[in-house]
Protein backbone atom coordinates (compact mmCIF):
# COMPACT_ATOMS: atom_id res chain seq x y z
CA UNK A 1 0.00 0.00 0.00
CA UNK A 2 1.52 3.29 -1.12
CA UNK A 3 1.09 5.22 2.11
CA UNK A 4 2.74 8.66 2.26
CA UNK A 5 4.02 8.33 5.86
CA UNK A 6 6.00 5.25 6.90
CA UNK A 7 7.96 4.34 10.01
CA UNK A 8 10.86 1.89 9.85
CA UNK A 9 11.29 0.66 13.42
CA UNK A 10 14.24 -1.37 14.74
CA UNK A 11 14.03 -2.67 18.30
CA UNK A 12 16.93 -4.00 20.34
CA UNK A 13 15.57 -6.70 22.62
CA UNK A 14 16.64 -8.39 25.80
CA UNK A 15 18.63 -11.54 25.00
CA UNK A 16 16.42 -14.47 24.15
CA UNK A 17 13.13 -12.53 24.21
CA UNK A 18 12.48 -12.01 20.48
CA UNK A 19 10.15 -14.95 19.88
CA UNK A 20 8.10 -13.82 22.85
CA UNK A 21 7.64 -10.37 21.31
CA UNK A 22 6.95 -11.80 17.84
CA UNK A 23 4.17 -14.04 19.15
CA UNK A 24 2.60 -11.15 21.08
CA UNK A 25 2.96 -8.72 18.19
CA UNK A 26 1.46 -11.05 15.60
CA UNK A 27 -1.43 -11.98 17.90
CA UNK A 28 -2.38 -8.60 19.35
CA UNK A 29 -0.68 -5.62 17.76
CA UNK A 30 -1.43 -5.95 14.06
CA UNK A 31 -5.23 -5.90 14.33
CA UNK A 32 -5.03 -3.64 17.36
CA UNK A 33 -3.12 -0.94 15.51
CA UNK A 34 -5.06 -1.25 12.27
CA UNK A 35 -8.30 -0.78 14.17
CA UNK A 36 -6.92 2.64 15.16
CA UNK A 37 -6.36 3.79 11.57
CA UNK A 38 -2.81 2.79 10.68
CA UNK A 39 -1.43 -0.05 8.55
CA UNK A 40 1.14 -2.55 9.78
CA UNK A 41 3.11 -3.23 6.59
CA UNK A 42 5.37 -6.00 7.82
CA UNK A 43 7.30 -7.36 10.77
CA UNK A 44 10.55 -9.32 10.72
CA UNK A 45 13.29 -11.12 12.58
CA UNK A 46 16.72 -9.68 11.75
CA UNK A 47 18.63 -12.66 10.37
CA UNK A 48 21.96 -11.27 11.60
CA UNK A 49 20.95 -10.27 15.12
CA UNK A 50 18.91 -12.65 17.28
CA UNK A 51 17.92 -9.78 19.52
CA UNK A 52 16.59 -7.37 16.91
CA UNK A 53 12.98 -7.03 15.75
CA UNK A 54 12.20 -4.84 12.72
CA UNK A 55 8.84 -3.64 11.53
CA UNK A 56 7.07 -1.08 9.35
CA UNK A 57 3.84 0.80 9.72
CA UNK A 58 2.20 3.42 7.53
CA UNK A 59 -0.27 6.28 7.76
CA UNK A 60 -2.41 8.27 5.35
CA UNK A 61 -0.83 11.54 6.55
CA UNK A 62 0.83 13.07 9.60
CA UNK A 63 -2.46 14.15 11.17
CA UNK A 64 -3.71 10.57 10.92
CA UNK A 65 -0.45 9.40 12.48
CA UNK A 66 -0.96 11.58 15.55
CA UNK A 67 -4.59 10.50 15.99
CA UNK A 68 -3.93 6.82 15.37
CA UNK A 69 -0.95 6.59 17.70
CA UNK A 70 -2.82 8.41 20.45
CA UNK A 71 -5.76 6.06 20.03
CA UNK A 72 -3.63 2.91 20.11
CA UNK A 73 -1.19 3.79 22.89
CA UNK A 74 -4.01 5.26 24.94
CA UNK A 75 -6.32 2.34 24.22
CA UNK A 76 -7.20 -1.05 25.69
CA UNK A 77 -4.92 -3.27 23.58
CA UNK A 78 -1.75 -1.43 24.62
CA UNK A 79 -2.97 -1.08 28.20
CA UNK A 80 -3.34 -4.85 28.42
CA UNK A 81 -0.34 -6.03 26.40
CA UNK A 82 2.06 -3.08 26.30
CA UNK A 83 3.82 -3.88 29.58
CA UNK A 84 4.62 -7.40 28.35
CA UNK A 85 5.97 -5.99 25.08
CA UNK A 86 8.08 -3.37 26.85
CA UNK A 87 9.53 -6.05 29.10
CA UNK A 88 11.21 -7.65 26.06
CA UNK A 89 12.90 -4.43 24.90
CA UNK A 90 16.15 -2.66 25.65
CA UNK A 91 15.72 0.10 23.05
CA UNK A 92 12.83 1.10 20.78
CA UNK A 93 14.03 4.54 19.64
CA UNK A 94 15.78 3.49 16.39
CA UNK A 95 12.98 4.78 14.19
CA UNK A 96 13.12 6.42 10.77
CA UNK A 97 10.21 8.59 9.62
CA UNK A 98 9.98 8.14 5.86
CA UNK A 99 7.96 8.89 2.76
CA UNK A 100 7.93 7.16 -0.64
CA UNK A 101 10.80 8.46 -2.76
CA UNK A 102 8.33 8.82 -5.65
CA UNK A 103 4.54 8.82 -5.58
CA UNK A 104 4.50 5.21 -6.81
CA UNK A 105 7.47 3.80 -4.88
CA UNK A 106 5.75 2.58 -1.71
CA UNK A 107 4.73 -1.03 -1.15
CA UNK A 108 2.11 -1.95 -3.73
CA UNK A 109 -0.76 -4.29 -2.81
CA UNK A 110 -1.09 -7.17 -2.38
CA UNK A 111 1.52 -7.24 0.36
CA UNK A 112 1.42 -10.99 0.95
CA UNK A 113 2.34 -13.94 -1.28
CA UNK A 114 1.64 -17.68 -1.03
CA UNK A 115 5.13 -18.54 0.23
CA UNK A 116 7.41 -16.55 2.49
CA UNK A 117 10.56 -15.00 1.07
CA UNK A 118 13.44 -13.08 2.60
CA UNK A 119 13.65 -9.29 2.45
CA UNK A 120 16.51 -6.85 2.52
CA UNK A 121 16.29 -3.29 3.70
CA UNK A 122 19.23 -1.17 2.57
CA UNK A 123 19.59 2.15 4.38
CA UNK A 124 21.84 4.90 3.03
CA UNK A 125 22.89 8.03 4.87
CA UNK A 126 22.86 10.41 1.92
CA UNK A 127 24.74 13.66 1.45
CA UNK A 128 22.65 15.08 -1.38
CA UNK A 129 18.95 15.98 -1.48
CA UNK A 130 18.54 14.57 -5.00
CA UNK A 131 19.83 11.07 -4.18
CA UNK A 132 16.47 9.62 -5.26
CA UNK A 133 17.07 10.69 -8.85
CA UNK A 134 20.61 9.29 -8.75
CA UNK A 135 19.27 6.01 -7.39
CA UNK A 136 16.63 5.71 -10.12
CA UNK A 137 19.07 6.53 -12.91
CA UNK A 138 22.28 4.85 -11.74
CA UNK A 139 21.69 2.39 -8.92
CA UNK A 140 18.39 0.56 -9.31
CA UNK A 141 19.30 -1.07 -12.64
CA UNK A 142 22.46 -2.55 -11.09
CA UNK A 143 20.75 -4.23 -8.15
CA UNK A 144 20.57 -8.00 -7.86
CA UNK A 145 16.79 -7.74 -7.45
CA UNK A 146 14.57 -4.81 -8.44
CA UNK A 147 13.47 -2.81 -5.41
CA UNK A 148 9.95 -3.40 -4.15
CA UNK A 149 9.78 -0.01 -2.50
CA UNK A 150 11.99 3.06 -2.02
CA UNK A 151 11.73 5.65 0.73
CA UNK A 152 13.45 8.82 1.84
CA UNK A 153 13.43 10.92 4.97
CA UNK A 154 10.16 12.70 5.64
CA UNK A 155 11.04 16.21 6.75
CA UNK A 156 8.27 16.61 9.30
CA UNK A 157 8.15 17.27 13.01
CA UNK A 158 7.44 14.23 15.12
CA UNK A 159 3.85 14.92 16.13
CA UNK A 160 3.73 12.06 18.65
CA UNK A 161 6.79 12.83 20.81
CA UNK A 162 6.00 10.03 23.23
CA UNK A 163 7.64 7.82 20.59
CA UNK A 164 11.00 9.29 19.49
CA UNK A 165 12.30 9.17 15.93
CA UNK A 166 15.79 9.75 14.59
CA UNK A 167 16.16 13.44 13.75
CA UNK A 168 18.71 15.50 11.86
CA UNK A 169 19.42 12.72 9.36
CA UNK A 170 18.83 12.35 5.63
CA UNK A 171 18.40 8.75 4.53
CA UNK A 172 17.27 6.76 1.54
CA UNK A 173 16.09 3.17 1.99
CA UNK A 174 15.06 0.49 -0.45
CA UNK A 175 13.50 -2.92 0.09
CA UNK A 176 13.91 -6.03 -2.05
CA UNK A 177 12.48 -9.53 -1.83
CA UNK A 178 14.40 -12.76 -2.45
CA UNK A 179 13.39 -16.40 -2.54
CA UNK A 180 15.87 -17.42 0.17
CA UNK A 181 18.50 -16.07 2.52
CA UNK A 182 21.44 -17.12 0.36
CA UNK A 183 20.15 -15.01 -2.54
CA UNK A 184 19.48 -12.11 -0.22
CA UNK A 185 23.08 -12.14 0.97
CA UNK A 186 24.75 -12.09 -2.45
CA UNK A 187 24.80 -8.28 -2.61
CA UNK A 188 26.78 -8.17 -5.85
CA UNK A 189 25.62 -4.61 -6.43
CA UNK A 190 28.11 -3.39 -3.83
CA UNK A 191 30.92 -4.14 -6.28
CA UNK A 192 29.11 -2.67 -9.29
CA UNK A 193 27.68 0.59 -7.96
CA UNK A 194 29.82 3.70 -7.67
CA UNK A 195 28.08 6.02 -5.24
CA UNK A 196 30.67 8.75 -5.68
CA UNK A 197 30.21 11.45 -3.07
CA UNK A 198 26.46 10.89 -2.60
CA UNK A 199 26.75 9.02 0.72
CA UNK A 200 28.02 9.92 4.18
CA UNK A 201 28.65 6.27 5.11
CA UNK A 202 28.58 2.79 3.65
CA UNK A 203 25.05 1.47 3.03
CA UNK A 204 23.63 -0.68 5.82
CA UNK A 205 21.70 -3.78 4.71
CA UNK A 206 19.35 -5.69 6.98
CA UNK A 207 18.41 -9.26 6.05
CA UNK A 208 14.87 -9.77 7.26
CA UNK A 209 12.81 -12.93 7.80
CA UNK A 210 9.06 -12.20 7.87
CA UNK A 211 7.15 -13.41 10.90
CA UNK A 212 4.17 -15.70 10.43
CA UNK A 213 1.80 -12.75 10.75
CA UNK A 214 3.62 -10.33 8.46
CA UNK A 215 1.74 -8.83 5.52
CA UNK A 216 5.04 -8.75 3.65
CA UNK A 217 5.84 -12.44 3.09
Amino acid sequence: MNLPVVELRQYTLRPGRRDELVELFDREFVTGQEACGMRVLGQFRDADDPDRFVWLRGFADMATRARSLAAFYGGPVWAEHGPAANATMLDSDNVLLLRPARPDSGFAPPLSTASAGVYTATICAVSTPDFGAFFAESVSRQLDQPPLACFETLAAENNFPRLPVREGERVFAWFSRFSDEESAREQGWRERVDFGDTLDAEPETLVLDPTAGSALR
